[in-house]
């Protein structure tokens, strides 16, 4: 089975983990693959430095590894996922299996960024909100689900996410084929999309 590749990016707190979720939801047998998953092991490096790299920038993540991951599936083959976990800074032995489905999902801040990646997706979507909603999202999601403290998340925001959104991610929305916006409800993001995969699949000569 060929997948059909849906890219969704966007600036950090954005929502789109939460769009790919319930676009999945709707699409049965959808996978969903986080660009956060490929984020370069550096287990060889002390904790404490790891915590100083910037992992707002693109060169912290295996690229690389998700393009021959994208490539496998593409070519109706499974591969497995890494896990990553953002306590230790590091990836886990663990892996999860994806195998090929109607729809594969793949989000995260710079998924329209490498032009190897962007050639690989059927259908590129932006998502667009506002910097401040972004950044108290990310205030709450970090202190609650990553054990940081507020402090030390308004620092890497200002010294790292910020900047990195502006350099890197803004600039990728001209790349989408659909710009959405993350702070209207979801329902008319996720209808857009799917008319636009309908759209895509009746010029493919689909039922």
């Amino acid at each position: 089975m060929r997948s059909h590749i849906i890219g969704v990016a966007g600036p950090s707190s954005s929502g789109k983990s939460e769009l790919a979720k319930q676009l999945a939801q709707r699409l049965p047998g959808t996978s969903i693959v986080s660009l956060d998953s490929y984020y370069r092991g550096m287990e060889e490096i002390p904790l404490e430095e790891r915590k100083k790299v910037n992992f707002d920038h693109p060169d912290s993540l295996d690229w690389e590894l998700l393009h021959q991951h994208l490539l496998a599936v593409a070519q109706g083959r499974p591969f497995d996922e890494p896990v990553y976990s953002f306590a230790d800074y590091a990836r886990t032995s663990e892996t999860r299996r994806i195998e090929p489905t109607g729809f594969l999902i793949v989000e995260g801040l710079f998924v329209l960024y490498w032009p190897e990646l962007r050639a690989m997706l059927d259908t590129k979507v932006y998502v667009r909100t506002h910097p401040g909603v972004c950044y108290h999202r990310r205030l709450t999601r970090d202190v609650a689900e990553r054990g940081r403290t507020p402090e030390s998340v308004r620092e890497q925001y200002e010294r790292c996410v910020r900047p990195s959104a502006e350099w890197f991610v803004y600039p990728t929305e001209k790349y989408a084929d659909l710009v959405v916006s993350g702070e209207e409800p979801f329902e008319g993001s996720i209808s857009t999309v799917r008319a636009a995969l309908h759209r895509a699949k009746t010029a493919a000569g689909g039922c």
